[in-house]
């Protein structure tokens, strides 16, 4: 069976109850605005649609860290505008267009036209739905390459060309240049073109991104994407003169459908009190925002775990990454063993049956205590309630929502920290400066 067998739809249909946050002395994320969930949602499908994100998940994870990337393109400090940039709205795509990733509204072309597209800083390439796509969804709107007085595709032969996963150019030097790539559980064909893309009021003039032509799979978000990691071929790289290689995030609630988040482009505007750890980088992962994770505690106590499991090591591909595609926390399995077995500790009451890819669930109201993640530099941030528990309305259930990482294999002893875990933080990215930031933000409306 398919990882995404299980319809990614039901997840709509479920969810979850207000949570109150608890205080504590480091850093923490804000309580969030409450949504009225669905009461009439059967158990059944709330354990079937966190399974099938579960194993979204899974597949993204897969597919981000065995996908190609070129190397960085550059590491010296750029030269930024020295006024700060319009920020960009941007919203959790579960609501609007049933994916997990967080989007925003971007104009390509001239005129622009108007796409909902997914904002993702673990790939590199952009890319949208052209007309004529075979496989895109049909009933999401598509970018018309004709319909633009900009728009010019990228010839084989070319430095952009060179940069993409595995370049077709069959026809030879001057012709179009097509690639071919896989997104989670989906795979396609794009050609490569350049045209005029606008995020708020931030345009580039000629951005370079795959338009796409056959897809197969269901998991390509409906209307394009933007990479934000570090390769050649990401936002970050294509602009890296004009925004200084440096953005940040602050995610809202994944149950909201507002765009009350803001993507922020450039190092004017960041927050300036904001507790920073080094970023580090993966030669054989170049694309990826690898951190130093030194700990993690549940509720005040830390949380014996061997260093091995956290300690950053490129050859063996160890190591935590920043990630908002990806729903879910992952652990390395011995560390997610680690902190379930205090959580329960702590609450002190007996689990019930799994749900969903989720061990740890209570049928019964329970104290939940924080966890908190610790990083080189003295960060600690510490998530509340609602940011380590999914609840279901109807069913009376609430689990841990973590999860254990693959046993074996290259990913084993990769910890991902996922969008859930990040929401109502500014997080930061400061390629430039080599560090990645964390900053209390309330931005779920």
């Amino acid at each position: 069976m398919s990882l995404l067998a299980l319809p990614l739809l039901a997840f709509l249909s479920i969810f979850l109850t207000p949570t109150t946050a608890v205080s504590s002395s480091t850093l923490q994320l804000a309580r969030s605005h409450s949504v009225t969930p669905n009461a009439g949602a059967p158990l059944s499908a709330w354990a079937a649609s966190v399974a099938a994100q579960s194993a979204a998940d899974t597949a993204r994870i897969v597919s981000m860290l065995t996908s190609g990337a070129g190397p960085l393109t550059t590491r010296a400090k750029p030269k930024p505008k020295n006024r700060a940039n319009p920020p960009v709205p941007i919203a959790p795509g579960r609501q609007i267009l049933s994916i997990p990733n967080y989007i925003a509204r971007a104009g390509l072309g001239t005129p622009a036209q108007t796409l909902l597209v997914a904002i993702d800083p673990s790939n590199d390439a952009a890319w949208v739905p052209c007309s004529a796509c075979a496989g895109c969804a049909a009933s999401s709107p598509s970018f018309s390459p004709t319909q633009s007085s900009t728009y010019r595709t990228v010839p084989c032969g070319s430095p952009q060309c060179a940069q993409v996963p595995s370049p077709s150019c069959p026809a030879g030097v001057g012709s179009s240049c097509g690639f071919n790539l896989t997104y989670a559980a989906s795979t396609f064909q794009a050609v490569l073109g350049q045209d005029s893309l606008a995020l708020e009021n931030n345009v580039v003039v000629s951005y370079t991104f795959g338009c796409l032509r056959v897809v197969s799979g269901n998991s390509v978000p409906p209307q394009g994407l933007i990479g934000f990691g570090r390769g050649p071929l990401s936002f970050l790289s294509q602009t890296k003169d004009t925004y200084g290689s440096v953005f940040s995030y602050c995610l809202p609630n994944y149950r909201s459908s507002n765009f009350s988040g803001t993507l922020k482009l450039g190092p004017i505007g960041q927050p300036k009190r904001i507790k920073t750890t080094p970023l580090l980088y993966n030669p054989h992962r170049p694309s990826l925002y690898y951190v130093n994770m030194i700990g993690i505690r549940v509720g005040s106590k830390v949380v014996q775990v061997p260093q091995s499991a956290l300690a950053f090591n490129p050859v063996t591909g160890s190591g935590t990454i920043i990630d908002a595609g990806t729903m879910f926390t992952r652990l390395a399995a011995p560390v997610y063993a680690a902190v379930r077995d205090a959580f329960r500790g702590r609450v002190r009451t007996p689990v019930a049956p799994p749900l969903g890819g989720f061990d740890t669930c209570y049928n019964v109201t329970v104290s939940v205590p924080t966890v908190t993640f610790m990083f080189a530099g003295a960060v600690a941030v510490t998530l509340p309630e609602e940011n380590v528990m999914i609840h279901s309305s109807s069913g009376g259930v609430a689990c841990l929502a973590m999860a254990a990482g693959p046993s074996d294999g290259v990913n084993a002893a990769l910890n991902v920290l996922a969008s859930m875990q990040q929401q109502n933080q500014r997080v930061l990215f400061d390629v430039a400066n080599g560090r990645v930031g964390f900053s209390r933000e309330l931005c779920t409306a």
